[in-house]
């Protein structure tokens, strides 16, 4: 009788553990987003890379975007390399 009430109060605990944690994932992806937000501007731009932070800021939005761009690939394009030309020195 004791292991299963031992039991019974295992699973209850770790449950209410997973709910915890379950509530604070959408909280931990917008600390990490905000974490990366400076990478992405520099990469990308000002408005792109705003663009991109915001809307993974938002959960639900965020994930969507993140599981298409899985499969297509990029949806906000970074900014184009810039060209150096080789310099060539003058007598």
């Amino acid at each position: 009788m004791a292991a299963g009430l031992t039991r019974r109060v295992a699973r209850a605990g770790g449950w209410a553990l997973a709910k915890r944690l379950i509530k604070t994932v959408p909280v931990v992806g917008s600390v990490v987003t905000v974490g990366l937000a400076g990478h992405e501007v520099k990469k990308k731009g000002l408005v792109r890379g705003a663009a991109h932070v915001g809307l993974d800021l938002l959960p639900f939005v965020g994930t969507a975007k993140n599981v298409l761009e899985i499969f297509t690939g990029d949806l906000i394009p970074d900014k184009r390399p810039k060209v150096e030309y080789p310099v060539t020195p003058t007598r």
